[in-house]
């Protein structure tokens, strides 16, 4: 059993969904738990619940976060929108907000929390990617360029942090039961002209050989085992769990 006391996780987006699955395992580990989240208010629940503490912060403020430094053992970049639009109707003001979302501020994160994790020798960078960091989709363009990107930045944080004891990798889910992926239903059955009722197995389900989504908690037992003293040479790798769909 991982055993993280001690130990200090920031998760961001960690007021719901993947982010609240991770922060709860780490939690039920041992770790004290930072639920950095746009929601204040919900960050607050779920940190009490746990005995943690909350961040409310907008982390597509990335001006904000320029100068910060971040005291974590544990960094766990999930936080993540998504919009569902062809090309030539993307928006171009939210095409940099999903990129300053999900690819500046993990960088921003990362780059604040490095020089602790340097000091002490100890650090897991974990990155909640997504089959979309290693495949493509048509109407997601910014999603899978962010995603990409995480990629990336992930193995090169992994080549620098080696070094000093730091480890960085991915996690690339399917679709996981989330209140992001719910709210995608409505814009996918749009842009495909099908009725919501087939979205799932029309178009979230039609790569994997798995049937289902996957769920939360199944994403936050790898984070936890990548977090924990065993994962200790793992590093630059992304570990897909997407019900098959990567193996095409």
């Amino acid at each position: 059993m991982t055993d993280l006391s001690g130990r200090r996780a920031v998760v961001t987006g960690g007021a719901s969904g993947i982010g609240e699955a991770c922060a709860r395992a780490f939690a039920a580990a041992g770790a004290r738990v930072v639920i950095a989240d746009l929601n204040g208010e919900v960050a607050e629940r779920v940190a009490a619940e746990l005995g943690g503490e909350a961040w409310q912060v907008d982390l597509a403020d990335t001006a904000a976060l320029a100068d910060l430094e971040l005291e974590a053992d544990i960094l766990v970049n999930n936080a993540g929108i998504q919009h569902v639009r062809p090309i030539e109707e993307f928006e171009p003001e939210r095409f940099s907000l999903i990129l300053r979302l999900m690819l500046e501020s993990p960088f921003l994160l990362i780059r604040a929390a490095l020089p602790g994790m340097y000091a002490r020798g100890f650090g897991r960078v974990i990155n909640i990617s997504s089959v979309h960091g290693i495949r493509a989709s048509p109407f997601k363009s910014a999603y899978v360029s962010a995603k990409h990107g995480l990629e990336g930045l992930s193995k090169v944080t992994a080549l620098e942090g080696g070094p000093h004891g730091v480890t960085s990798n991915c996690i690339n889910p399917g679709y996981v039961r989330t209140p992001l992926v719910e709210k995608q239903v409505a814009d996918q059955a749009r842009v495909h002209g099908i009725p919501e009722s087939e979205v799932l197995p029309k178009v979230m389900l039609t790569e994997s050989s798995i049937k289902r989504l996957v769920e939360p908690a199944e994403v936050a037992s790898l984070a936890l085992w990548l977090a924990g003293p065993d994962a200790g040479m793992v590093t630059g790798a992304s570990y897909t769990m997407d019900g098959g769909w990567s193996a095409r």
